[in-house]
């Protein structure tokens, strides 16, 4: 090579070498040198500017979630890092590649404790203690074997987020040109074929077996669905794992629905899973259970011991399992799975108005869109009353559950998918915690359509205060802008409805006009039916 270049345009250079299209962010005085090659590879990344730290840490996130590819963001370190240091780790949560690009004081000044300008006492860990992988580039000479150590890692195995760190001064440290080695995944794990046999030898008994889906499954719904249907399985997920295998197969199983079939069932495989279905919310295993799990994870097989346990990815450990299964089919079972779902309808059809709400979502909603969730009533209630028909369309936080995350991630999907429809719903409060990036959506026409329904209170705060402290409220009421007026000063197109059918209309109209628009739906405080009872449903009676 030939020729001299920053460690900023090596970092650029490298993300362009890596399929990063886009950078999320907020310029700032230690990145400096690296927003200026990012200025220099205009042609190659785009640069989206955020008006908080989250929002870039969110929006990269929604861009990682909805693709599997790297979202990336860049933030200024110290206050900077830690403002998005909640995406960070609902993006460790949720298993999603995304990649922050931060800086740090002087070199010589690290550590030393002189209360520099955005000074951590130990930046480095803190990101470790958040991220799957994080490193600093000491030198000009280091950035492509720590960019390329950084991503790959965040790409092997259970993918999740990683950090690169600079200090302020080597960002514009100039040099010869550095070698950009790739970061690659990992070589999946092979396929343990005794591990294979014991499974198949264990499902060849099995009378009711069934199938839970995670996110770690995302690329493998076709070989799930014809392991399904040949053991005449049904097939359930809870959050990230909903749309893998799409709501109408006839083998797939609402998980309210799957909660009454959980009382007979006497094999559950779970493929990319944590089992948080099972063992965290359902809280009780039918007797003689055996399980067998697939997952790229060997630390899952010790967390939650299996009976058979197939360390692998999920696609070629589901189609390993289906090339070892032997016998007669099995008779047709998809009628009876049927019944369980329309049962499971009409139990939580009681759960309004949330109901009716996300089936005027759901039919405004071209199939291929994305819906991304947020913590409030609409959102929990649509984990099992929202059907969803291609892996990554739901978009969800993970365990992490955060507040807030909503609306700055839609925005990240909507710019990853930018043909595709995507339609956020908030509550008021959590709707809240984003609203400055309105003005980034409209400053880079994201056309996100954002849905808040406002029952100005944190209700489920508000409804476990009136519930288990008589009535004993403290900061669950909430007093609100006028939603509408607030997203015209944006300059947004803003609509109040108060109907389900007005609601889809507006959708629809919304959808059309190919730019952000804000809908407001007023709901009455504590009106909402809780959807507890549906995801942390009463252990069966024995």
């Amino acid at each position: 090579m030939s020729g001299k270049e920053t460690t900023g345009q090596a970092i650029a250079r490298s993300l362009v070498a890596h399929g990063i299209d886009t950078v999320f962010g907020i310029p700032g005085a230690h990145m400096y040198d690296f927003n200026d090659a990012l200025y220099g590879a205009r042609d190659k990344i785009r640069f989206i500017h955020t008006r908080h730290e989250q929002g870039a840490g969110y929006m990269a996130y929604g861009y990682a979630k909805s693709t599997g590819r790297i979202g990336a963001y860049t933030v200024v370190p110290g206050p900077g890092l830690l403002n998005s240091g909640a995406a960070l780790c609902t993006a460790y949560g949720a298993n999603a590649p995304v990649l922050c690009i931060t800086g740090n004081i002087m070199s010589h000044l690290i550590g030393q404790g002189r209360g520099q300008l955005h000074e951590l006492p130990d930046q480095l860990a803190t990101m470790r203690g958040i991220t799957k992988t994080a490193e600093r580039i000491n030198h000009q000479s280091e950035t492509g074997s720590v960019m390329a150590e950084v991503v790959g890692k965040m790409l092997s195995g259970r993918r999740g987020p990683g950090a690169i760190e600079a200090p302020w001064d080597v960002f514009g440290q100039s040099g010869p040109e550095v070698d950009l080695p790739m970061g690659a995944s990992a070589p999946h794990p092979a396929v343990n074929p005794d591990r294979v046999a014991a499974a198949a030898a264990l499902l060849s008994g099995a009378r009711n077996p069934m199938i839970m889906v995670g996110g770690g499954a995302a690329d493998a719904g076709a070989e799930i669905a014809a392991l399904a249907e040949l053991l005449q399985s049904p097939v359930t997920s809870h959050r990230s794992g909903k749309g893998i295998v799409a709501d109408d197969h006839p083998n797939y199983l609402n998980f309210a629905a799957a909660y009454e079939y959980w009382k007979k069932v006497d094999v559950l495989i779970g493929i990319g899973s944590r089992l948080e279905l099972q063992f965290m919310r359902w809280k009780w295993l039918p007797k003689g259970l055996k399980i067998i799990r697939i997952d790229i994870d060997p630390t899952e097989m010790v967390r939650l011991k299996p009976d058979v346990g197939i360390v692998a990815d999920a696609a070629p450990g589901t189609q390993a399992l289906i090339n070892a299964l032997a016998g007669p089919r099995r008779e047709d079972r998809t009628s009876e799975f049927a019944e369980l779902n329309n049962q499971a309808r009409s139990r939580f059809s009681g759960v309004q108005p949330q109901l009716a709400y996300l089936d005027a979502i759901r039919e405004a909603l071209p199939r291929d869109g994305f819906f991304v969730e947020e913590v409030s009533q609409m959102g929990f209630t649509a984990r099992f009353a929202f059907p969803v028909y291609g892996p990554r369309q739901y978009v969800t936080c993970g365990y992490q559950d955060n507040l807030g995350f909503g609306f700055n991630t839609a925005l990240g999907v909507k710019v990853a998918n930018p043909d595709k429809a995507v339609v956020s719903v908030s509550g008021d409060g959590g709707f809240m915690f984003g609203v400055q990036e309105l003005a980034t959506a409209v400053q880079h026409k994201i056309a996100v359509v954002a849905v808040v329904f406002n029952n100005s209170a944190y209700g489920n705060v508000l409804r476990d205060q009136k519930q288990a402290y008589e009535g004993r409220y403290l900061g669950s009421d909430l007093t609100n802008p006028d939603f509408v007026a607030l997203g015209e000063s944006f300059g947004i197109r803003s609509f109040k409805v108060t109907r389900p059918g007005e609601l889809k209309n507006r959708i629809e109209e919304a959808l059309s006009l190919d730019q952000p628009v804000l809908i407001e739906v007023p709901i009455e405080k504590g009106s909402e039916a809780s959807p507890w009872p549906f995801i942390h449903p009463a252990p069966h009676a024995e």
